[in-house]
């Protein structure tokens, strides 16, 4: 036995030396897989910084967490982008792009024009985008007939907001047109509650204006005044009476509306301090989030006087052309954004509607039912149109010249008869 011993011990030093080859081996393979893991990562710039757009961004995080992809959060606070645009110019220019970004309208096409856009094309012929988005949504999610961006939904902007308890006491009728809409304020005002709550930035700003030109107006002048920007519709008697409504409207905030985030408003409504809140459907999302219902806590209503229309606003993710290694991760969002049971899990948290049109109602509250039902009538009629607020009616110059406009009217620093002279000045000089 002695003379086997060293040849024994021989093995179990050669099975030891084995075993640490291959378990160096394996903390290898999993360091390398780690790392490619790691590498699993999209670095997301978007403005969703509100309590119920955080926790609809949280549905699209977690459907990527379970694949494995990392998600590297950049939110730029301020409702309509301006400041996220501005933080994303500085990363492109600095040649360090985001993997993928939150973009509405003419920007997805002032970014396509670039040339930094990934493209999207094999994915969405593999799971068939062009049959179930809505071509109003694919003019601004491809270009140069190729697709560059995944939308997520679909907002409407002319929506107003109202406390159930308030609105009851002011009557219970819905209004139909802007003096009866004149009439409710009155009702809240004499509630002793903020009859209208409004943040005074520009972007709500054009938000309120664009809904009262679509009143006053009618679709076919909203489509010659605001998509056509034409200088006699800018500047003729139509445009006058809206002009005049904003002043009217204006009597009806609070003094601490200027500079208010729209959820700050939101919330004034939500608290019974405030009657009403002209606004998108992103709204809803903060009702809910408060856990209130649709018909018991508040009502949603179409802006008097634009039944039968839609201005739609889309956010859309735009993938950037970051290098092949982050490709995949960048087609597996893209995936994820599109993928049906994330469209509904997403658009019941945000308020919007989903941005394909073969999704059932069924799990939607009362108010996505009509959003949606809404939005079939209006693309049937050809009144579904691009918010001018919110990029999808005139390219960025534009749309901030004229919001400059309306700002400084609503604020009193620009008369009527000013506004209407300054408005297709302002337009022509922007483009």
């Amino acid at each position: 036995m002695s003379g086997e011993e060293p040849g024994f011990e021989g093995d179990i030093s050669m099975t030891i030396r084995l075993i640490g080859k291959l378990a160096a081996g394996a903390a290898m393979i999993a360091l390398t897989a780690g790392a490619a893991k790691a590498a699993e990562q999209v670095e997301v710039l978007h403005w969703w910084t509100s309590g119920g757009e955080a926790a609809a961004l949280n549905v699209l995080k977690e459907n990527l967490a379970k694949q494995g992809i990392g998600w590297k959060d950049m939110p730029v606070a301020g409702g309509a982008g301006s400041a996220a645009m501005t933080a994303l110019r500085a990363r492109v220019t600095a040649g360090d792009p985001p993997t993928a970004v939150q973009l509405l309208g003419f920007d997805l096409r002032d970014w396509s024009e670039m040339g930094v856009a990934a493209n999207l094309d094999d994915l969405a012929a593999k799971e068939g985008w062009d049959k179930v988005i809505p071509e109003a949504l694919q003019a601004f999610s491809k270009y140069d007939g190729h697709w560059v961006a995944a939308p997520v939904n679909i907002h409407s902007t002319n929506w107003l907001w109202l406390n159930k308890a308030a609105f009851d006491k002011a009557g219970g009728k819905q209004p139909t047109n802007m003096d009866e809409l004149f009439t409710m304020l009155d009702a809240f005002k004499a509630q002793g509650i903020t009859a209208l709550a409004h943040g005074g930035v520009p972007w709500q700003d054009g938000t309120l204006w664009e809904a009262v030109v679509l009143s006053v107006g009618g679709p076919d002048f909203y489509k010659k005044a605001v998509l056509d920007a034409d200088p006699t519709a800018l500047s003729g008697d139509t445009m006058k009476k809206v002009f005049d409504d904003m002043s009217k409207l204006r009597t009806y905030f609070d003094p601490n509306f200027s500079g208010r985030e729209w959820n700050l408003s939101t919330a004034l409504v939500i608290e019974g301090k405030a009657g009403a809140q002209e606004m998108g459907d992103w709204s809803k999302g903060e009702w809910l989030r408060a856990k209130k219902t649709p018909g018991t806590d508040f009502v949603c209503m179409r802006f008097p006087g634009t039944q039968g229309s839609v201005l739609f606003n889309a956010d859309q993710f735009m993938m950037f052309d970051v290098g092949d290694e982050q490709k995949a991760a960048q087609m597996k969002m893209a995936s994820a954004v599109e993928d049906p049971a994330f469209q509904i899990a997403f658009n019941t948290v945000k308020g919007s509607v989903p941005a394909r049109t073969d999704i059932s109602d069924e799990k939607f509250d009362d108010c996505a039912k009509k959003g949606m039902k809404d939005l079939a009538e209006a693309s049937s009629k050809g009144t579904l149109m691009g918010s001018l607020a919110h990029g999808y009616a005139q390219p960025a110059a534009v749309k901030e010249a004229m919001l400059d406009v309306i700002t400084q009217h609503l604020n009193g620093q620009l008369t009527t008869d000013a506004a209407l002279k300054r408005l297709p000045e302002a337009v022509a000089a922007a483009k």
